[in-house]
């Protein structure tokens, strides 16, 4: 019956991001416990791959964010790959109208945290951390409506998702970069030839494709570019299509798809989204901060998802997705602004201090839980009544 139960559970559209906001709550509850002292001491202490002394050697949290979100960012990369190739992104004029609600939903977010950040060097770092949408989750809260939600309302969020993502990776690129260690960066090309070998001869087996991976991930690391960027580049050199006329790309991509939603990313929720609530004040909500990321995130990509894309209509570039009106494009730009995941993960990459961090996480905690609940029922009062008989 259990099993029955949960086989169901994991099999809804929603199970994702249900899974992801009870991790972060559980995180929460245990940050706020006796538990704590366990938590915190866990999450940095540290594990060690060396050989000779010579290796890697970093605390929990950084294995997480640096080591399971390259994963992440790994699955990004292979649906960023298909969907230009073969889906959503393969004709152009499928994505004005949403590329351009994704580059509208980035910058209004990050002006807003900036406008309140624009005094202070240390926290205008931030500025990207309301820039970015968590697809399981915007996807998971749209999935709870059922067929009260155009099918052409998804597809639109989904595709502003992924750009949004691409966005996102680009930001980490090009300013979240540490010191360059040239030496790695140039040792990282031969992995990256490997790759580029494979995916070229349409190589079937995956395995000596992803130890080239993981060997570039390591160097990327050491060369002090944001090691997930190793798993975007060789998502892109997995091959499409084998010499055998079969898909890799598509069987590793359904293969890792429920270990990445259903355990990588509810592990990272858990170990980021611990906010300690024992010294903060409800004063503490107003600040430059958390104000910065949660208006970013609901107004900022309100107006910016939203604006955008009424002056494309109204200027016939482009045309609402198919049977929905404004007050569907209204729900679906709030839930663009649920950014937990990539906005925590941007905010780790922003700040060091653990009292920013604990702002940073009651910002983007705030923000993603008042999107998700407004875009939901913005879009439940749009769904058509049931006609009485």
């Amino acid at each position: 019956m259990l099993i029955r139960a949960l086989d169901r559970f994991f099999r809804h559209e929603a199970a994702g991001g249900i899974l992801l906001m009870a991790s972060a709550v559980a995180a929460m509850v245990v940050a706020n416990s006796g538990l704590s002292e366990g938590y915190n001491s866990a999450l940095s202490s540290v594990f060690s791959i060396t050989l000779n002394g010579e290796g890697l050697s970093k605390p929990l949290i950084l294995w997480i964010n640096d080591g399971l979100m390259a994963v992440f960012f790994f699955l990004i990369g292979m649906e960023l790959k298909r969907e230009i190739l073969e889906g959503k992104l393969k004709n152009p004029r499928n994505v004005i109208l949403p590329g351009m609600a994704a580059v509208g939903g980035m910058a209004v977010p990050a002006l807003i945290y900036l406008a309140f950040n624009y005094g202070d060097p240390e926290t205008i770092k931030g500025w990207a951390i309301p820039a970015a949408t968590d697809i399981a989750f915007a996807l998971g809260v749209l999935a709870l409506l059922g067929k009260k939600a155009p099918p052409a309302l998804k597809v639109f969020l989904l595709t502003l998702a992924i750009l949004d993502d691409l966005g996102a990776i680009l930001i980490i690129a090009f300013f979240y970069t540490a010191e360059l260690k040239v030496d790695y960066l140039l040792l990282a090309l031969i992995p990256l030839a490997g790759l580029a070998w494979q995916n070229y001869r349409g190589a079937h087996r995956i395995a000596p494709s992803l130890l080239l991976g993981t060997i570039l991930w390591v160097l990327v690391l050491k060369s002090g570019v944001h090691a997930t960027l190793a798993g975007v580049v060789t998502a892109f050199f997995i091959p499409m299509t084998d010499k055998y006329g079969k898909s890799p790309l598509h069987a590793l991509e359904n293969a890792l798809t429920p270990y990445v939603l259903y355990l990588i990313v509810p592990i990272f929720a858990f170990a980021n989204a611990g906010v300690d609530l024992s010294n903060i004040a409800f004063a503490d909500l107003l600040g430059a901060v958390p104000l910065g990321i949660s208006g970013g995130l609901v107004l900022g990509k309100l107006v910016g998802v939203f604006g955008m894309t009424f002056i494309l209509v109204k200027l016939g570039v482009a045309r609402l997705p198919e049977a929905t009106n404004w007050v569907h494009i209204l729900g679906l730009s709030l839930l663009a602004g649920i950014g937990f995941t990539m906005s925590l993960f941007i905010g780790g990459l922003s700040f060091d201090s653990p009292e920013v961090m604990n702002l940073v996480r009651l910002g983007v905690l705030t923000g993603s839980v008042i999107a998700a609940i407004t875009g939901y029922a913005i879009l439940y009062m749009a769904a058509p009544k049931p006609v009485a008989v």
